[in-house]
């Protein structure tokens, strides 16, 4: 199986004209042909349905001329950031450029594809040639190339920036990047059954002569005049859902969020109104109970679809079938390759989904809260995949998903119905519903152990160690000890105040605790020497300065100072973005405290690599500001000397 079209010497090869493409689509990440990455899952997927697909990576930003180097597409533009927000991607939670972009050829973010399909730097001699918020640069180009083609944004900035948001870098509230980037429609979510459904409309409409509709699709976004909105078929008249959605009818098929102008204002009204917001679109993220969203901006209407159904396994093992080349494209062999696809190469996705309801992560808001999963089968079939190339060393680095011990949804009820809007599944405490089984996750890594030519079956996604330890069967465990981890185990405690934990939607620390004991009881039952590496957040909004000299003396009685410590990532899509944006928890209304400036980060992630010599003075600052002197010297609980 060919690689999709990604240059003009593909297209040739192909014995395909210019313009004979039904969708080109646009991305800022390099061309890898592997499940892990959306381009290549799409693009796979549509050429399966019979459409000549292109792939435009990495773009010049500067080049209109880049946009036309497949001629004009037929149906649509499809256009994607790439696999990470191109602001997450480019910038540090401080601010700062990254150093290198693994998405890039060679991880080298200067470089870019020319008109000519030749990689090299961008006309102006940019850094970075992914440009600040590429979905918007990407569409633009696309409808300066060819005017009158549909743009179809998708991918997880898009996902996630699909109504007014909070934008950390520019610390404004932005409105729906569907309307920055002028698109005809955004796909949110995972995507596939919506980019068939708009495919084949587009399509319909372009065999028919017709303009295409793409309304009413699930797991979209569309926008539409103010004047019409009567007309876009919206269940009643603009009073009629703006009366329902006030009084918070349940029956209502529309909710009307509050305007774009209202929710801006960085003031206590324009806060109180970003929460409500964020509150209704929180409480619309499952595809069994959410309604459609409206939210007007100036002088449109920016309308939310529900959110797709997840796809069942059926679909799942069908779509990790398709015959991808799990390689980057050979244009990147000159730059030694795409560094991404190192870490997941000979990686399985065994599931989709997360009922973990972490408030620092987006996805409730992208994959939802309901998990699938692939068939064992499936799984073992893509795995004698990988046993079969050449450079295949016997080892699988990964079987997971968004977390790895999670294989089905939480409970029946939410299999049946969805999932509960009004608590979370784990934290603070476990849902007494909730259904804790890991006899298929373990069976499924036993066939994988089992396989000629593997010799070891690692996990590396995240494990919710909470789920693990309420497992009463403690036959998963031991199978993780004895063959499923690669000397060290990284775990995601996060805190150790409480109330900070509260907020982050973690469970209580001394779940950590048993955890940590009883891991290291198996493995010097198993003759294991193996570490224990917790992840830990600096500067969450709810933690103080005393919340973080809290964490630091627990790491003190660990044993353990992290080597690296993540600081809080206002990332759009984010429960905790929205605490960070409005001062309180959105979901109450209670407020809430928020490190908001530079110093006070600094120190908090001083706190917690107390022992680095580098940070001694902020350590003792810190101290002095909290008024404890005590913890400097040599006592057994001080920080530094």
């Amino acid at each position: 199986m060919d690689f999709l079209v990604a240059s003009p010497q593909d297209l040739r090869r192909r014995n395909w004209r210019p313009g004979s493409l039904d969708a080109v689509i646009v991305t800022g990440d390099a061309y890898v042909d592997h499940p892990s990455f959306g381009t290549a899952l799409i693009g796979r997927l549509l050429e399966a349905h019979g459409y000549r697909v292109g792939i435009l990576s990495r773009p010049d930003p500067d080049d209109p001329e880049v946009f036309r180097m497949f001629g004009r597409p037929r149906l649509a533009f499809l256009v994607t950031a790439g696999a990470l927000d191109s602001m997450v991607c480019s910038y540090t939670a401080n601010k700062k450029p990254r150093a290198a972009d693994e998405f890039a050829p060679g991880g080298d973010r200067s470089l870019c594809m020319a008109a000519d399909g030749t990689i090299g730097k961008s006309r102006l001699g940019r850094i970075n040639a992914r440009p600040d918020r590429a979905t918007i640069v990407y569409s633009t180009l696309c409808r300066q190339a060819y005017k009158g083609v549909p743009v179809i944004l998708g991918g997880i900035e898009a996902s996630l920036r699909r109504l007014a948001h909070y934008d950390y870098w520019s610390d404004t509230v932005r409105r729906s990047v569907l309307l920055d980037a002028k698109a005809d429609l955004l796909i949110y979510g995972m995507g596939e059954r919506q980019i068939l459904e708009t495919m084949w409309r587009l399509k319909a409409a372009a065999e028919a002569g017709q303009k295409p509709d793409l309304r009413g699709i699930r797991g979209t976004v569309w926008a539409v005049h103010a004047s019409r909105l009567v007309e876009a078929e919206l269940d009643g008249s603009k009073a009629a859902v703006t009366a329902a959605a006030s009084k918070g009818a349940g029956a209502a098929s529309a909710l009307m969020l509050p305007s774009y102008d209202t929710i801006r204002p960085d003031t206590e009204e324009g806060r109180r109104a970003f929460a409500a917001s964020f509150r209704i679109q929180y409480y619309n993220t499952d595809p069994w109970t959410a309604k459609r969203l409206i939210e007007p901006c100036g002088d449109r209407f920016v309308v939310q679809e529900p959110p797709e159904f997840p796809l069942p396994r059926e679909e799942l093992d069908e779509v990790y079938a398709l015959p991808f080349r799990r390689e980057w494209h050979p244009m990147y062999h000159q730059f030694g390759g795409v560094p991404a696809l190192a870490e997941v190469k000979f990686s399985l996705v065994s599931s989709r989904g997360c009922f973990g309801g972490c408030s620092f992560c987006a996805l409730t808001f992208h994959e939802g809260r309901v998990v699938t999963s692939r068939s064992i089968e499936s799984i073992v079939h893509e795995a004698r995949k990988l046993t079969q190339m050449p450079d295949f060393k016997g080892y699988i680095h990964d079987v997971g998903g968004p977390t790895a011990n999670f294989r089905a949804p939480a409970c029946e009820k939410m299999a049946k119905h969805g999932a509960c809007g009004d608590r979370r599944c784990l934290a603070p405490r476990p849902c007494p519903n909730l259904d804790v089984d890991h006899r298929e996750y373990r069976e499924l890594l036993r066939r994988l152990r089992s396989l000629p030519g593997v010799k070891r079956v690692f996990i590396r996604s995240g494990i919710r160690y909470d789920y693990l330890m309420l497992d009463e069967d403690r036959g998963f465990f031991s199978d993780l000890i004895q063959y499923h981890i690669s000397g060290q185990l990284k775990v995601a405690p996060e805190h150790a105040s409480s109330s900070v934990l509260e907020l982050m939607g973690k469970p209580p620390l001394e779940t950590f605790n048993r955890f940590a004991e009883e891991y290291f009881r198996l493995s010097e039952k198993f003759g294991k020497k193996q570490y224990l590496i917790p992840y830990f957040i600096s500067g969450h909004p709810g933690s103080t300065l005393k919340d973080a000299l809290e964490l630091a003396l627990y790491l003190k009685r660990f044993g353990f100072v992290p080597d690296q410590v993540q600081d809080f990532y206002p990332t759009p899509g984010t429960l905790s973005i929205a605490m960070w944006r409005t001062r309180m928890n959105p979901l109450d209304g209670t407020p809430v405290y928020i490190p908001r400036s530079a110093k006070e980060r600094a120190l908090q992630r001083a706190l917690l690599q107390f022992s680095k010599p580098q940070n001694r003075a902020a350590v003792r600052e810190a101290l002095q500001l909290l008024g404890r002197t005590d913890l400097i010297g040599k006592g057994k609980d001080c920080l530094i000397i």
